[in-house]
């Protein structure tokens, strides 16, 4: 990677179906406003939620994430320096972004979040050299006990904040429940720590009866016409047993579950650090 790496601008039909053209305009705006008031190159920004998942609402925010570079002065500073751009969050854009470094620790501490950015099919722009190199570390240092707790806790979140006030069930939570449980299960049933983002694809691979394919159509057809605050009565019974059956499971596989990572692998990552660094300042 001697070269300077060229940015690729994303190009999918999800995209245009997910993101309105006005929308991504303003959003790639905001991208490159960032760059220049930072002094950083992004070398990734996805959109991370329902409608990366597959499942938003019409009303529906949108939730931009990068991860960028900076120069090499950068880090020669003294003195803590903050590794998170943040800007202010309005009704409809939420857009933040981690430094090159601190995804890396984060991957190394298996954090499943950053795994979930680098496959998300919603792409605002993408350095292909740099994210390819990043998934292939991700898959390597990513340890599955670390990925189930992270996706365990993230159910028990949402389950605390299922009940309506009005009685019922919030139906955002309830999805919100739903897409961990199905993580879940696509990582008992292929043994692996990085589960795919994207609901459609998390499907795929996981071995579902027909039945409970129908349901999910069904349930992710109603999600995408309601909106984010409403609630509805109660959910189909076989969607709600399915989902706890795989929390339950994985809590079980976690008392006997074993973590093991190479002590190599930090060497990797402050190399890998340096590589994508220098290779776009």
């Amino acid at each position: 990677m001697s070269q300077k790496m060229a940015l690729c601008p994303a190009s999918n039909e999800i995209m245009t179906e997910v993101i309105p053209p006005e929308q991504r305009a303003a959003i790639e705006a905001k991208l490159d406003e960032i760059e220049r008031e930072e002094n950083v190159q992004i070398l990734m920004a996805i959109e991370s939620g329902s409608r990366a998942w597959g499942f938003h609402s019409p009303d529906s925010d949108f939730d931009v994430r990068f991860i960028y570079a900076r120069p090499r002065e950068w880090h020669y500073r003294l003195g803590k320096k903050r590794d998170v751009i943040e800007r202010p969050i309005n009704d409809e854009l939420d857009i933040s972004g981690w430094e090159l470094g601190k995804a890396l620790a984060l991957v190394m501490n298996s954090n499943a979040v950053v795994a979930e950015w680098l496959q998300s099919p919603v792409v605002y722009r993408r350095n292909d050299q740099a994210v390819q190199a990043l998934t292939d570390f991700a898959a390597q240092a990513l340890d599955r006990k670390s990925v189930t707790w992270h996706y365990v806790s993230l159910f028990a979140r949402q389950e605390t904040r299922l009940s309506h006030p009005d009685g019922g069930i919030r139906f955002k939570r309830w999805f919100y429940m739903l897409r961990p449980a199905m993580a879940l299960r696509w990582m008992r049933v292929n043994d692996t720590a990085m589960p795919p983002m994207n609901m459609a694809d998390l499907r795929a691979g996981c071995d579902l009866p027909g039945d409970i394919e129908q349901c999910l159509d069904d349930v992710s057809a109603r999600k995408m016409t309601v909106r984010e605050t409403d609630r509805i009565d109660h959910v189909d019974a076989r969607l709600d047993a399915l989902i706890r059956e795989e929390r339950d499971l994985a809590k079980t596989w976690l008392k006997t579950a074993k973590t093991s990572k190479s002590p190599e692998l930090w060497d990797k990552a402050s190399d890998l650090h340096m590589t994508l660094s220098l290779s776009v300042f």
